[in-house]
């Protein structure tokens, strides 16, 4: 090949760049007019044409400068794909001619375009790969700024006002996120090879001008998918610096290429990089910023989800006699009034929320945090009015929590369902979900308000607590409906046998509460059906999975769905019975009718159940002495644990209280310490309260069948000492990480909780047979009061060791090695402290889909689920605690400069 002189090799691969850009720019109007606008079609051809013969021209004359022949033939076979698929894209536009009707010929169009815009890009890649390793930066420089140009400029694709690939918002984001997280971390690899490996900076321009420009190409798609134009223009604007930082970087790359080992340019590129990082950082807050009503969203549902965690706590210790008001001279009525100015406020924040949906992000956070502080403050209500009610009242203060619940988890899916349609056409299918879940919040908000009415009222809160429980089961069912419901794979078909019992025990007592028409025994039924009827319709969705076929698992489903469906009947029987009293005769024949119906449906679900069994089942071993020997191995094990706990001694450094003689450490370890003696003399008393049900033969002594009372009885009662043991065990090791400095009080404030937890599982354990008059279950009861007491007072202590944490200091040094080490730890860290929190909150989001259908025990402790829903609800709401509590800002520091 003959070598041209009358241009250089810069100039030749230049203008080939120049050409392809401008063709590429030609591509879609050709591509759009030749589908549907004929009147345009000639014009654009000729446009698009008239850069071919340059284009042919200049990669010849570069080809000749190149002496290697396999580059010369490279650089040919590239421009010769360029000119042929431009003559195919030709071709076949020219056959449709414009014709929308002529559908059939629209696929090959888009075909051919894409082909085009393929054998260019590859060519461009050739050319920029040359210009790397040549040193010369400036094509890459080109494209960087033609990219910046088309951002201001609307292209052909967006003439219509909406994006080329009907894109939302947050697709949008996830692909521009990872083309900025990608340019950031490839300025900081330049930085680092700036004088090491000069050599690759080439190739890392060549990527770094590639993301951009894939970043660049969506800006406008971006903005079209907001309806916030402040919010669209932050995100161009933040783009366009970025770009700037950009074309930076890569002058200072070409510096290093020209001049290696030159500590000016490598002082250079390493300052450009710093300033690619932050300008990185702006476009991904400005990314933030436009979706902030769905961030806001996430939140709320989360925290949402700790306070449904915690009122299953509370309503454990409601079962467990153990929820009384901290001043007996309390009094429902001082609570009343503040529950039903809350709840109507919270009816107007779901308003608000719901027409966030329609608005601004702006507007939908705001709504999104109102809710959350409102419903925050109407659980609390909740519950001090519903302990003011008094351990003799548990089933009041039972049906009371659960309202309020139900308010707590129609709020949680109406957020969701605003999250989903937020920025959706009015039309969409996400808005009119979103104005179902809004009815149902209403719904259930209108029934705790009757139930808070009714409560203090014996003769009317039966009837109200009965109203509410079919409501309920009829939400239960939606959620089995609609898959919502948490899957467990540890499920056997023992758990559904198993699961049935509870339903047919709340049959009868449901005859018998209709037959009496006494509101004790009806809210009595009200809250056991509840329990029984959610238990099971989850074991059933978890079991269906374990069936061979289809038709044995929608066999499992349906029969599930038909037996709650039976039961809510029975409860509706029973309503209008006490609405409209009847002959009695007629009662109970309907009564006993419906039973009957429910055994039937009882029975199939345990036919279906053994049809899933595919090994013998083994008697276990005898329950009462399993029982016995984990109750005298958790003694010892909590005993060890409080003499770890009394060698362990405070930070030097730790805080003082104002006018006091303790620091916050002294106060944590003394509250530990109390927390496990307490925990020591709950192990005891549970211990000789199975000795007393055992003397008194409410327990074989001599072993039991597996699925007998007393064998279930028994595994609960192991699984709950097991629990105590481990969560002390678990407080002494964050009280000696605490001293350490090797772990937070928030650490410490979640071992607390879980031991109070696990505290409730016992105190229900032993209920289910004790005697609630016995001196045993007396002193076990003043034992589990004494726990929550001691727990309650470690999670004070260092949730104020937390608000008065000592303000840090930072010494910054003067010289320059010494201040670029610390700066490279500061962001390290930053990394880590990020890369930790989006962990966390995936995990957590975890939890709380499986919280949402109460996650079931494993097989050792599944006969007692009413306990093991207590430690998956739990520890939920301590997640949501150190969401809440974790401080999101920085001490002010004190800045000393070192000479």
């Amino acid at each position: 090949l003959q070598v041209r002189n009358d241009n250089t090799a810069k100039g030749f691969r230049e203008a080939v760049s120049a050409s392809l850009s401008e063709i590429k720019e030609n591509i879609d109007p050709v591509r759009v007019a030749g589908k549907s606008k004929a009147e345009k079609l000639g014009h654009a051809i000729t446009q698009l044409i008239n850069y071919f013969d340059l284009l042919v021209s200049n990669s010849i004359g570069y080809a000749s400068k190149i002496p290697d022949d396999k580059q010369q033939n490279q650089i040919l076979d590239k421009s010769k794909g360029v000119c042929e698929s431009a003559l195919q894209l030709i071709y076949t536009v020219k056959e449709c001619g414009g014709n929308p009707k002529a559908t059939s010929l629209h696929a090959e169009i888009e075909d051919s375009s894409v082909d085009m815009k393929n054998a260019i890009k590859n060519f461009e890649n050739l050319m920029q790969s040359a210009a790397s390793e040549e040193g010369h930066v400036n094509s890459i420089v080109e494209q960087l700024t033609k990219s910046l140009t088309r951002i201001e400029e609307r292209s052909y694709a967006y003439s219509n006002g909406s994006s080329p690939d009907n894109l939302s918002y947050v697709d949008y984001q996830t692909r521009m996120v990872a083309c900025v997280k990608e340019i950031a971390r490839i300025a900081q690899d330049m930085s680092a090879k700036s004088a090491t490996q000069v050599s690759q900076l080439g190739a890392l321009c060549t990527r770094l001008s590639e993301n951009y420009a894939n970043l660049a190409n969506d800006v406008n798609g971006i903005a079209a998918a907001t309806n916030n134009i402040e919010t669209a223009s932050r995100i161009k604007s933040s783009v366009q610096e970025l770009g700037t930082a950009c074309v930076d970087i890569v002058k200072n790359a070409g510096s290093c290429l020209t001049n290696p080992g030159d500590t000016y340019s490598q002082r250079e590129l390493t300052d450009s990089a710093r300033n690619v990082s932050e300008k990185c950082s702006y476009v991904l807050a400005a990314f933030q910023a436009g979706s902030r009503g769905t961030q806001a969203c996430i939140m709320a549902a989360n925290s949402v989800q700790g306070i449904i965690g915690d009122i299953d706590t509370t309503i454990l210790f409601a079962n467990s006699g153990a929820l009384n008001a901290e001043d007996p001279d309390d009094s429902f009525g001082i609570y009343k009034d503040e529950i039903l100015k809350t709840a109507k406020a919270l009816v107007e924040d779901t308003k608000t929320l719901v027409a966030g949906a329609a608005s601004s992000q702006e507007a939908l956070a705001v709504a999104a945090q109102n809710a959350v502080t409102t419903i925050t403050q109407l659980t609390t209500a909740v519950k001090q009015g519903a302990a003011t009610l008094g351990s003799n009242n548990s089933e009041a203060q039972v049906m009371l929590l659960n309202s309020v619940k139900d308010v707590a988890i129609a709020l949680n899916e109406l957020i969701d369902a605003t999250k989903t349609a937020s920025g959706k056409n009015i039309n969409d299918p996400a808005m009119m979900h979103l104005k179902d879940s809004a009815k149902v919040m209403v719904t259930n908000v209108t029934s705790l308000l009757k139930t808070v009415k009714t409560v203090e009222d014996e003769q009317q809160r039966g009837t109200r607590a009965l109203e509410a429980t079919i409501d309920g089961i009829e939400g239960e069912i939606r959620s089995y409906e609609s898959g919502s419901m948490y899957i467990n794979q540890d499920v056997t078909p023992e758990h559904l046998i198993r699961a049935t019992k509870p339903v047919t025990m709340a049959t009868a007592k449901a005859v018998a509460a209709g037959t009496s028409g006494q509101q004790d025994d009806i809210i009595v039924v009200a809250n056991m059906g509840r329990k029984a009827i959610h238990d099971l319709l989850q074991v059933c969705k978890s079991a269906a999975t374990l069936a061979d076929n289809q038709e044995l698992r929608m066999r499992i489903i349906d029969a599930g769905k038909k037996c709650s469906q039976d039961y809510q009947e029975l409860l509706k029987i029973i309503f209008h019975i006490l609405q409209r009293p009847t002959n009695v005769n007629d009662v109970k024949q309907q009564l006993y009718q419906m039973s009957r119906t429910i055994a039937a449906s009882v029975t199939e679900i345990v036919s279906l159940a053994e049809m899933l069994k595919n090994v013998d089942w083994v008697d276990p071993e005898d329950p009462t002495v399993i029982a016995e020997n984990e109750l005298l191995g958790a003694a010892s094990s909590i005993e060890l644990a409080a003499k770890k706990l009394a060698n362990l001694q405070p930070r030097i450094n730790s805080i003082k209280l104002p006018d006091e003689d303790m620091n916050f450490d002294e106060i944590i370890l003394e509250a530990a310490k109390s927390i496990t003696q307490a925990t020591a003399m709950l192990i005891r008393a549970a211990s000789n309260a199975q000795k007393e049900l055992v003397a008194t033969g409410k327990v074989d002594a001599h072993g039991a069948h597996q699925f007998s009372d007393d064998s279930q009885w028994s595994e609960g009662l192991i699984s709950a000492a097991r629990h105590v043991a481990a969560a002390t065990h678990s407080l002494v090791e964050a009280a000696n990480a605490l001293v350490l400095g090797q772990a937070s009080e928030e650490k410490l404030i979640s071992a607390a909780k879980q031991v109070a937890s696990s505290t409730a599982q016992l105190l229900v354990a032993c209920k289910v047979k004790a005697d609630p008059e016995s001196q045993a279950m007396k002193r076990l009861q003043t034992a589990g009061n004494a726990v929550k007491k001691a727990t309650d007072n470690l999670v004070r202590a260092a949730q104020q060791a937390i608000e008065q944490d000592e303000e840090q200091s930072l010494i910054i040094s003067k010289r320059r090695v010494q201040g670029i080490t610390q700066e490279i730890v500061a962001r390290e860290e930053i990394l880590k402290k990020e890369r930790e929190l989006v962990e966390a909150r995936e995990k957590l989001a975890a939890i709380n889909r499986a919280k949402y259908g109460n996650r079931p025990p494993d097989e050792k402790d599944f006969g007692f689920t009413s306990v093991q829903q207590f430690n998956n609800t739990y520890y939920q709401q301590d997640q949501t605690t150190f969401n809440h509590h974790h401080p999101h800002h920085l001490h002010h520091p004190h800045y000393q400069q070192e000479n």
